[in-house]
């Protein structure tokens, strides 16, 4: 065989070799919030379909606090060759927004993998209140002018934004008291303890049903089947939409094939039907995405809440 063709078989060979060893151990998915979050919710769906397929198993690793940024800094310094990824949130835009002071650039030192899609955020009141619409959350949010307290999954988050737009929209006064994830402060709200604040559906729905949650306002553009007698953020105000998207990032310096690989691999088991027909229950909007599509679309939110951070003037100091 002639030289230079042996090279090519080699090479061809090595290519192969390479694109079949990807995984070969398994993969750590870091998880910016608490067990339970909407975040964790997804990876567990999507990450068993995604073991079988690889036979490698993907371990979910909740990293909750500083509002996702605890997280983001352990995958920042990790190896960049896909086995350690950061499952998050509109976080990692707001991060950026408010000019937080980070141990690491989110765009520098991050590579995209790919979306999810984005679920809805649900104003949700105490039933300890004793209301039962946002006409009468706002007389009795007014009647006890800045003693009402709203929960987040801590401050210049996507759920203290959402409630911060959300009191603005309305006129009214409250205090902020922010919780390391969702189902902490989800807990308080149940108990009476925190009197309202912005979860996702996904989360609130199961005690919306038990009669345990109220909701007041869907925050997403268009009225929710799960709920359609909950009024939307556009109709209490105009403007107001979705806050971000769920998704997965990588160490910068990840191979784009690797991410090529994985982001496939969440879109098929996103089109699984159970997988599919259980996010839409939930009130979650699949729209899975390629690496490219992602950064796009990650550059497009960082400008939207860096309006919105400075329109609220809480930008960090």
């Amino acid at each position: 065989m002639p030289a230079a063709v042996f090279a090519a078989v080699l090479a061809l060979s090595g290519t192969a070799h390479a694109q079949q060893k990807f995984p070969v151990k398994p993969i750590r998915i870091v998880v910016a919030f608490s067990a339970g979050g909407t975040s964790d919710i997804l990876a567990r769906m999507i990450t068993q379909g995604m073991g079988d397929t690889w036979g490698q198993p993907l371990v979910i690793d909740p990293r909750p606090g500083a509002g996702g940024t605890l997280a983001a800094t352990l995958v920042a310094k990790a190896a960049p060759d896909g086995y350690t990824l950061l499952a998050t949130s509109a976080s990692f835009p707001i991060s950026v927004a408010t000019g937080a002071r980070l141990q690491y650039d989110p765009l520098r030192d991050f590579a995209t993998v790919g979306e999810i899609g984005y679920g809805t955020q649900v104003i949700v009141a105490s039933p300890a209140l004793g209301v039962k619409t946002l006409k009468e959350f706002i007389a009795h949010a007014n009647a006890r002018s800045g003693k009402l307290l709203y929960g987040s999954t801590g401050a210049l988050t996507s759920t203290h934004l959402s409630t911060e737009r959300f009191r603005n929209a309305i006129g009214i006064r409250a205090q902020h008291v922010g919780f390391k994830g969702q189902v902490e402060y989800v807990i308080e709200v149940v108990a009476g303890r925190v009197h309202f604040g912005a979860p996702g559906l996904m989360v609130a729905l199961p005690l919306i049903k038990d009669g345990k949650l109220v909701p007041l306002v869907v925050a997403i553009p268009q009225r929710s089947p799960l709920l359609p007698d909950v009024p939307t953020a556009q109709e209490v105000a105009p403007g107001w939409g979705r806050d971000g998207s769920q998704a997965w990032l990588a160490p910068a310096g990840t191979p784009l094939a690797i991410r090529r690989q994985i982001s496939r691999e969440m879109a098929r088991n996103l089109a699984l039907p159970d997988v599919k027909t259980r996010l839409q229950a939930m009130g979650f909007f699949i729209a899975p995405t390629s690496p490219e599509e992602h950064e796009k679309n990650l550059r497009a939110d960082i400008e939207i809440f860096s309006r919105l951070v400075k329109s609220l003037g809480m930008a960090a100091k």
